[in-house]
Protein backbone atom coordinates (compact mmCIF):
# COMPACT_ATOMS: atom_id res chain seq x y z
CA UNK A 1 0.00 0.00 0.00
CA UNK A 2 1.21 3.20 -1.15
CA UNK A 3 0.68 5.00 2.36
CA UNK A 4 2.23 8.50 1.14
CA UNK A 5 -0.84 8.36 -1.73
CA UNK A 6 -3.15 7.79 0.62
CA UNK A 7 -2.44 10.34 2.85
CA UNK A 8 -2.51 12.80 0.12
CA UNK A 9 -5.74 11.25 -0.96
CA UNK A 10 -7.24 12.02 2.62
CA UNK A 11 -5.92 15.78 2.83
CA UNK A 12 -8.21 16.06 -0.42
CA UNK A 13 -11.63 15.77 2.03
CA UNK A 14 -10.77 18.52 3.81
CA UNK A 15 -10.25 20.57 0.48
CA UNK A 16 -13.63 19.34 -0.57
CA UNK A 17 -15.13 20.28 2.11
CA UNK A 18 -13.73 23.99 2.67
CA UNK A 19 -14.52 24.50 -1.11
CA UNK A 20 -18.13 23.75 -0.41
CA UNK A 21 -17.78 26.13 3.13
CA UNK A 22 -16.31 29.07 1.29
CA UNK A 23 -18.93 28.85 -1.19
CA UNK A 24 -21.69 29.04 1.01
CA UNK A 25 -20.11 31.81 2.74
CA UNK A 26 -19.78 33.69 -0.54
CA UNK A 27 -23.67 33.29 -1.30
CA UNK A 28 -25.03 33.98 2.20
CA UNK A 29 -22.82 36.92 2.88
CA UNK A 30 -22.48 38.72 -0.86
CA UNK A 31 -25.49 39.88 -3.66
CA UNK A 32 -26.27 37.19 -6.35
CA UNK A 33 -23.79 38.50 -8.78
CA UNK A 34 -20.52 39.34 -6.96
CA UNK A 35 -21.11 35.62 -4.92
CA UNK A 36 -21.11 34.09 -8.45
CA UNK A 37 -18.17 35.92 -10.16
CA UNK A 38 -16.02 35.08 -6.86
CA UNK A 39 -17.72 31.91 -6.03
CA UNK A 40 -16.82 30.36 -9.57
CA UNK A 41 -12.98 30.92 -9.43
CA UNK A 42 -13.30 29.50 -5.77
CA UNK A 43 -14.76 26.27 -6.40
CA UNK A 44 -12.40 25.71 -10.02
CA UNK A 45 -9.55 26.10 -7.58
CA UNK A 46 -10.84 24.24 -4.73
CA UNK A 47 -12.35 21.22 -7.20
CA UNK A 48 -8.29 21.61 -8.94
CA UNK A 49 -6.20 21.17 -5.93
CA UNK A 50 -8.48 18.56 -4.16
CA UNK A 51 -8.30 16.34 -7.76
CA UNK A 52 -4.41 17.23 -7.55
CA UNK A 53 -3.93 15.92 -4.51
CA UNK A 54 -5.36 12.52 -5.52
CA UNK A 55 -3.11 11.78 -8.18
CA UNK A 56 0.45 10.89 -7.80
CA UNK A 57 2.52 13.10 -6.72
CA UNK A 58 5.07 15.09 -9.35
CA UNK A 59 3.04 16.58 -12.15
CA UNK A 60 3.48 19.56 -13.65
CA UNK A 61 2.45 22.86 -12.06
CA UNK A 62 1.60 20.96 -9.30
CA UNK A 63 3.37 23.31 -6.45
CA UNK A 64 1.92 26.39 -8.38
CA UNK A 65 -1.77 25.06 -8.11
CA UNK A 66 -1.42 24.07 -4.51
CA UNK A 67 0.56 27.15 -3.37
CA UNK A 68 -2.72 29.34 -5.24
CA UNK A 69 -4.74 27.24 -3.42
CA UNK A 70 -3.55 27.54 -0.21
CA UNK A 71 -3.52 31.53 -0.72
CA UNK A 72 -7.11 31.41 -1.63
CA UNK A 73 -7.91 29.52 1.12
CA UNK A 74 -5.67 32.13 3.74
CA UNK A 75 -7.84 34.93 1.99
CA UNK A 76 -10.95 33.33 2.53
CA UNK A 77 -10.54 33.01 6.28
CA UNK A 78 -9.10 36.35 6.48
CA UNK A 79 -12.40 37.61 5.10
CA UNK A 80 -14.66 36.04 7.01
CA UNK A 81 -13.08 36.72 10.49
CA UNK A 82 -13.64 40.03 9.48
CA UNK A 83 -17.06 39.89 9.05
CA UNK A 84 -18.15 41.78 12.35
CA UNK A 85 -21.94 41.87 13.64
CA UNK A 86 -23.79 45.27 14.37
CA UNK A 87 -26.95 46.70 15.76
CA UNK A 88 -26.47 49.47 12.20
CA UNK A 89 -28.43 47.86 10.05
CA UNK A 90 -31.74 48.26 7.97
CA UNK A 91 -33.89 46.51 10.34
CA UNK A 92 -37.74 44.53 9.78
CA UNK A 93 -40.14 46.41 11.97
CA UNK A 94 -40.59 43.61 14.41
CA UNK A 95 -36.70 43.69 15.40
CA UNK A 96 -36.56 47.10 14.80
CA UNK A 97 -36.00 48.11 18.77
CA UNK A 98 -33.25 46.37 21.44
CA UNK A 99 -35.19 45.40 25.46
CA UNK A 100 -33.93 47.74 27.64
CA UNK A 101 -34.33 46.63 31.52
CA UNK A 102 -34.07 48.24 34.89
CA UNK A 103 -34.20 46.45 38.25
CA UNK A 104 -34.85 47.93 41.45
CA UNK A 105 -35.14 45.52 43.96
CA UNK A 106 -38.41 43.80 43.37
CA UNK A 107 -39.27 46.45 40.89
CA UNK A 108 -38.73 46.28 36.97
CA UNK A 109 -39.19 48.29 34.26
CA UNK A 110 -38.75 47.46 30.71
CA UNK A 111 -38.78 49.29 27.95
CA UNK A 112 -39.63 48.27 24.34
CA UNK A 113 -41.40 45.44 24.93
CA UNK A 114 -43.07 44.43 21.71
CA UNK A 115 -46.68 44.84 21.85
CA UNK A 116 -48.16 44.25 17.78
CA UNK A 117 -51.36 43.89 16.42
CA UNK A 118 -50.81 40.62 14.09
CA UNK A 119 -53.38 40.39 11.19
CA UNK A 120 -51.43 38.47 9.10
CA UNK A 121 -47.25 37.41 9.03
CA UNK A 122 -47.16 40.73 6.94
CA UNK A 123 -50.12 43.19 7.80
CA UNK A 124 -49.63 44.32 11.56
CA UNK A 125 -49.74 47.46 13.76
CA UNK A 126 -46.64 48.01 15.20
CA UNK A 127 -46.55 49.59 18.95
CA UNK A 128 -43.44 49.33 21.84
CA UNK A 129 -44.12 49.70 24.90
CA UNK A 130 -42.74 50.41 28.71
CA UNK A 131 -44.18 47.99 30.95
CA UNK A 132 -43.56 47.70 34.99
CA UNK A 133 -43.91 44.44 36.85
CA UNK A 134 -43.27 43.56 40.66
CA UNK A 135 -40.52 40.54 40.69
CA UNK A 136 -42.18 39.61 44.39
CA UNK A 137 -45.51 38.46 42.12
CA UNK A 138 -43.44 36.25 40.00
CA UNK A 139 -45.50 33.03 40.19
CA UNK A 140 -45.11 30.78 36.86
CA UNK A 141 -43.31 30.09 33.87
CA UNK A 142 -44.33 28.05 30.55
CA UNK A 143 -42.45 26.61 28.09
CA UNK A 144 -43.78 27.35 24.59
CA UNK A 145 -42.32 25.24 21.38
CA UNK A 146 -43.77 26.41 18.14
CA UNK A 147 -43.28 23.84 14.76
CA UNK A 148 -42.66 25.61 11.75
CA UNK A 149 -40.69 22.96 9.68
CA UNK A 150 -41.70 19.83 10.52
CA UNK A 151 -41.91 17.77 13.94
CA UNK A 152 -38.04 17.73 14.99
CA UNK A 153 -37.23 21.74 14.77
CA UNK A 154 -39.35 24.41 17.39
CA UNK A 155 -38.81 27.76 18.08
CA UNK A 156 -38.58 27.55 21.89
CA UNK A 157 -40.16 30.58 24.00
CA UNK A 158 -40.59 31.16 27.91
CA UNK A 159 -43.62 32.87 28.72
CA UNK A 160 -43.55 34.16 32.97
CA UNK A 161 -46.80 35.17 34.57
CA UNK A 162 -47.23 37.12 37.88
CA UNK A 163 -50.25 37.05 39.94
CA UNK A 164 -51.53 40.23 38.91
CA UNK A 165 -52.15 38.96 35.66
CA UNK A 166 -49.35 39.88 33.82
CA UNK A 167 -47.24 37.93 31.30
CA UNK A 168 -44.46 38.28 29.92
CA UNK A 169 -42.76 35.73 26.82
CA UNK A 170 -38.87 35.87 26.40
CA UNK A 171 -37.71 34.97 22.83
CA UNK A 172 -33.83 34.87 21.34
CA UNK A 173 -34.58 35.51 17.10
CA UNK A 174 -32.68 36.23 14.08
CA UNK A 175 -32.42 40.24 14.07
CA UNK A 176 -33.82 40.21 10.53
CA UNK A 177 -33.10 43.36 7.76
CA UNK A 178 -36.05 44.63 6.09
CA UNK A 179 -36.97 41.90 3.14
CA UNK A 180 -34.61 39.12 4.93
CA UNK A 181 -36.34 36.31 5.31
CA UNK A 182 -35.45 33.30 7.73
CA UNK A 183 -32.43 30.55 6.80
CA UNK A 184 -31.42 27.96 9.01
CA UNK A 185 -28.59 26.97 6.76
CA UNK A 186 -28.09 30.81 6.10
CA UNK A 187 -27.76 30.85 10.06
CA UNK A 188 -24.43 28.63 9.87
CA UNK A 189 -22.56 31.02 8.14
CA UNK A 190 -23.10 34.78 9.69
CA UNK A 191 -26.36 35.98 8.13
CA UNK A 192 -28.03 37.38 10.92
CA UNK A 193 -27.16 38.79 14.28
CA UNK A 194 -29.12 37.88 17.45
CA UNK A 195 -31.91 39.90 19.26
CA UNK A 196 -34.06 38.63 22.81
CA UNK A 197 -37.29 39.77 22.18
CA UNK A 198 -39.37 40.34 25.13
CA UNK A 199 -43.01 40.91 24.29
CA UNK A 200 -46.93 40.61 25.40
CA UNK A 201 -48.44 36.79 24.60
CA UNK A 202 -50.90 38.39 22.03
CA UNK A 203 -47.49 39.01 20.30
CA UNK A 204 -45.25 36.85 20.53
CA UNK A 205 -47.55 33.47 20.71
CA UNK A 206 -50.55 34.62 18.97
CA UNK A 207 -48.45 35.87 15.51
CA UNK A 208 -47.12 32.45 15.43
CA UNK A 209 -50.63 29.96 15.96
CA UNK A 210 -53.27 32.30 14.54
CA UNK A 211 -51.48 34.82 11.75
CA UNK A 212 -48.49 32.22 10.95
CA UNK A 213 -50.76 29.19 11.07
CA UNK A 214 -47.66 27.01 12.88
CA UNK A 215 -48.43 24.39 15.31
CA UNK A 216 -47.96 25.87 19.19
CA UNK A 217 -47.67 23.28 22.12
CA UNK A 218 -47.57 24.86 25.98
CA UNK A 219 -46.19 23.33 29.19
CA UNK A 220 -46.58 24.59 32.68
CA UNK A 221 -42.48 24.28 33.86
CA UNK A 222 -41.64 23.01 37.60
CA UNK A 223 -39.67 25.80 39.54
CA UNK A 224 -39.42 27.78 42.19
CA UNK A 225 -40.05 31.66 42.76
CA UNK A 226 -36.12 31.89 43.09
CA UNK A 227 -35.62 29.69 40.13
CA UNK A 228 -38.49 31.59 37.95
CA UNK A 229 -36.65 35.04 39.21
CA UNK A 230 -32.79 33.82 38.10
CA UNK A 231 -33.84 32.90 34.64
CA UNK A 232 -36.12 36.01 33.72
CA UNK A 233 -33.07 38.14 34.93
CA UNK A 234 -30.22 35.61 33.26
CA UNK A 235 -32.96 37.12 30.04
CA UNK A 236 -32.16 40.03 30.79
CA UNK A 237 -29.05 40.69 31.27
CA UNK A 238 -28.15 38.57 27.93
CA UNK A 239 -30.87 41.21 26.32
CA UNK A 240 -27.96 44.02 27.83
CA UNK A 241 -25.04 42.19 26.84
CA UNK A 242 -26.61 42.07 22.95
CA UNK A 243 -27.35 45.59 22.91
CA UNK A 244 -23.80 46.65 24.31
CA UNK A 245 -22.05 44.12 21.69
CA UNK A 246 -24.34 42.61 19.22
CA UNK A 247 -23.40 38.96 18.15
CA UNK A 248 -23.85 36.58 15.56
CA UNK A 249 -27.00 33.82 15.42
CA UNK A 250 -25.92 30.39 15.07
CA UNK A 251 -28.63 27.64 14.20
CA UNK A 252 -26.41 24.86 16.05
CA UNK A 253 -24.34 26.39 18.77
CA UNK A 254 -26.73 30.18 19.89
CA UNK A 255 -30.35 29.63 19.29
CA UNK A 256 -33.75 30.11 21.20
CA UNK A 257 -33.42 26.44 22.65
CA UNK A 258 -29.53 26.50 23.74
CA UNK A 259 -29.49 29.88 25.52
CA UNK A 260 -32.88 28.07 27.72
CA UNK A 261 -30.59 25.46 27.88
CA UNK A 262 -27.72 27.89 29.16
CA UNK A 263 -29.74 29.35 31.74
CA UNK A 264 -31.07 26.22 33.18
CA UNK A 265 -27.71 25.17 33.88
CA UNK A 266 -27.56 28.44 35.56
CA UNK A 267 -29.52 26.42 38.18
CA UNK A 268 -28.73 22.38 37.53
CA UNK A 269 -25.33 22.40 36.53
CA UNK A 270 -25.73 18.66 36.02
CA UNK A 271 -27.99 18.80 32.85
CA UNK A 272 -26.52 16.65 30.18
CA UNK A 273 -26.55 17.63 26.66
CA UNK A 274 -28.48 15.61 24.58
CA UNK A 275 -29.22 15.15 20.51
CA UNK A 276 -32.44 17.18 21.90
CA UNK A 277 -30.93 20.05 22.25
CA UNK A 278 -30.60 20.38 18.47
CA UNK A 279 -33.47 18.72 17.23
CA UNK A 280 -35.81 21.43 18.96
CA UNK A 281 -38.71 19.94 18.23
CA UNK A 282 -37.86 17.20 21.20
CA UNK A 283 -36.70 19.59 23.79
CA UNK A 284 -40.46 19.62 25.72
CA UNK A 285 -39.47 16.40 26.05
CA UNK A 286 -36.09 16.42 27.18
CA UNK A 287 -37.42 18.64 30.00
CA UNK A 288 -39.94 16.23 30.61
CA UNK A 289 -36.98 13.79 31.36
CA UNK A 290 -35.36 16.26 33.31
CA UNK A 291 -38.09 16.87 35.75
CA UNK A 292 -38.94 20.24 34.69
CA UNK A 293 -42.92 19.40 33.10
CA UNK A 294 -45.85 19.01 35.02
CA UNK A 295 -45.65 15.28 37.10
CA UNK A 296 -47.69 12.74 37.25
CA UNK A 297 -48.68 12.25 33.39
CA UNK A 298 -47.59 10.97 30.65
CA UNK A 299 -45.53 13.13 28.16
CA UNK A 300 -47.87 12.17 25.31
CA UNK A 301 -50.79 13.51 27.31
CA UNK A 302 -49.01 16.47 28.37
CA UNK A 303 -48.20 17.35 24.43
CA UNK A 304 -51.82 16.63 23.41
CA UNK A 305 -53.47 18.76 26.04
CA UNK A 306 -50.82 21.55 25.33
CA UNK A 307 -51.05 21.81 21.77
CA UNK A 308 -53.06 25.68 21.69
CA UNK A 309 -53.97 26.16 18.11
CA UNK A 310 -57.80 25.26 18.24
CA UNK A 311 -58.01 27.61 21.87
CA UNK A 312 -55.78 30.36 20.46
CA UNK A 313 -58.32 30.69 16.82
CA UNK A 314 -61.10 30.71 19.32
CA UNK A 315 -59.70 33.15 21.51
CA UNK A 316 -59.57 35.44 18.64
CA UNK A 317 -63.31 35.61 17.80
CA UNK A 318 -64.96 35.28 21.20
CA UNK A 319 -62.41 35.22 24.61
CA UNK A 320 -61.05 38.94 25.84
CA UNK A 321 -58.78 37.00 28.19
CA UNK A 322 -56.22 35.35 25.23
CA UNK A 323 -53.34 34.18 28.17
CA UNK A 324 -56.40 32.22 29.65
CA UNK A 325 -57.98 31.35 27.19
CA UNK A 326 -54.89 29.09 25.34
CA UNK A 327 -53.82 27.68 28.87
CA UNK A 328 -57.25 26.23 29.16
CA UNK A 329 -56.98 22.23 30.01
CA UNK A 330 -53.29 22.04 30.32
CA UNK A 331 -52.02 20.38 33.04
CA UNK A 332 -50.75 22.05 36.22
CA UNK A 333 -52.17 25.28 35.21
CA UNK A 334 -55.26 25.94 38.17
Amino acid sequence: MNWRRLARAALSLPIFLLTAWGALALWFQLAPAPALLLGAPWCLLGLAVAFTLMRAPGRKHERTLLLAGALAGLSMLGWWQSLAPSHARPWAADVARLLESTVDGDRLELRNVRAFEWRTETDYTPRWETRRYDLAKLVSADLVLSYWMGPHIAHTLVSFGFSDGQRLVFSLEIRKERDESFSALGGFFRKFEQVIVAADERDLIRTRSNARGEQVYLYRLRATPAQLRSVLLDYLERAEQLRGRPEFYNTLTSNCTTILFELARHIDPTLPLDYRLLASGHFAEYAYDQGALTPGLPYAVLRERGHINARARKADLDADDYSQAIRAGVPGIP
